[in-house]
């Protein structure tokens, strides 16, 4: 009698047992994420315990590469993707995400400067925000850029990092940043024609290429006007500055979306508002970028991230205007000197 007993008593935690983990399993939001926001030194690894500790909703997060990345993964897998929430996907790039979300008006909107908004029906809710810049290492011996024309000067023989506009939104960004300036006529091909020779490399995304900017392969890196506040909070230096120059920048911002058809609409709509509150302040920190809620206070480190006096945005540009520079962006760079 005891031993059936004790059969009963374990056959009933055993089912127990599954059944909370078939329970846990289902409670499971999955997060498309880009890299920098997943890895190691990124805001994730203290931002989705705590979300998970307040909330018992259980995220898988995965990486998947950069914004391009992540919607060209999101654009295969269709109506089969396990994504319920992506995450980082700019502004430029929002036109190819919003055939794949739903709209989700977060109560938080209304702490979101107007001009951050990008799409009116809020498939994609902004997070966060930047300019680019070329970041130049102070300690180099080179001349400091003052303009983009002076990056094209022959003294700047393969010391640029570049990043490709076809598998980055930070490369993207440069090309219309470019065009911005330049048009699309003579002055545009000849600076890209001079980058040519300036360039080390041209990375295939931001965190390649500032890894080599970083371990000292080239004094100057295409990144955000932000980047050095990084520096000064964990290396404690205000070697490596942010180049603004007078003709005006490229802004992007990066936004956070519902998958549409998720079962998971409740928790979704819990982390995305966890996004846009509490996990502003270490999202701004750890990325480097400026927070889209009106209410979150900068620490001084942010003194180091100057904001330029003129700035366009990417998704101002147009999707055939952007894939036209595009196809034009590689005619200049593989055609031979």
């Amino acid at each position: 009698m005891k031993r059936a007993l004790v059969v009963l008593i374990l056959a009933t935690m055993l089912a127990a047992g599954v059944a909370a983990q078939a329970v846990s399993e289902e409670n499971v939001l999955t997060v498309y994420a880009y890299d920098s926001f997943a890895s190691d030194w990124g805001p994730a690894g203290t931002l989705i315990p705590k979300f998970e500790e307040e909330t018992g909703i259980k995220v898988n997060l995965v990486s998947a590469g950069d914004a391009v990345e992540m919607i060209s993964r999101l654009e295969l897998e269709g109506e089969g993707t396990n994504a319920d929430v992506i995450l980082g996907v700019t502004d430029d790039f929002a036109y190819r995400a919003y055939p794949y979300l739903e709209s989700y008006d977060s109560p938080v909107i209304q702490n979101i400067p107007s001009e951050l908004i990008f799409d009116e029906e809020n498939r994609l809710i902004p997070f966060d925000y930047g300019a680019f810049a070329f970041v130049w290492d102070s300690e180099c011996g080179l001349d400091k850029p003052e303009s983009l024309s002076d990056l094209a000067k022959p003294e700047y023989e393969n010391k640029v990092i570049l990043i490709d506009p076809r598998t980055s939104s930070v490369g993207l960004g440069l090309l219309l940043w470019t065009y911005n300036i330049y048009g699309d006529g003579e002055q545009f091909d000849a600076w890209w024609e001079a980058m040519k020779d300036n360039a080390l490399t041209i990375a295939d995304g931001w965190s390649s290429a500032y890894g080599l900017f970083t371990e000292g392969e080239a004094p100057i890196v295409l990144s955000y006007t932000t980047s050095p506040v990084y520096h000064v909070m964990n290396d404690n230096t205000t070697r490596f500055q942010a180049l603004v120059f007078p003709e005006g920048h490229e802004a992007t911002i990066e936004g956070i979306g519902i998958v549409s058809g998720t079962d998971m609409r409740e928790e979704a709509e819990k982390f995305v508002d966890f996004i846009l509150t509490e996990a502003q302040l270490d999202i701004a920190i750890a990325n480097s970028m400026y927070p889209v809620n009106s209410e979150i206070e900068l620490p001084d480190a942010f003194d180091y991230a100057p904001k330029p006096g003129t700035m366009f945005r990417s998704g101002a540009t147009s999707p055939e205007k952007t894939e036209e520079l595009t196809e034009h962006w590689l005619s200049i760079m593989t055609e031979a000197n």
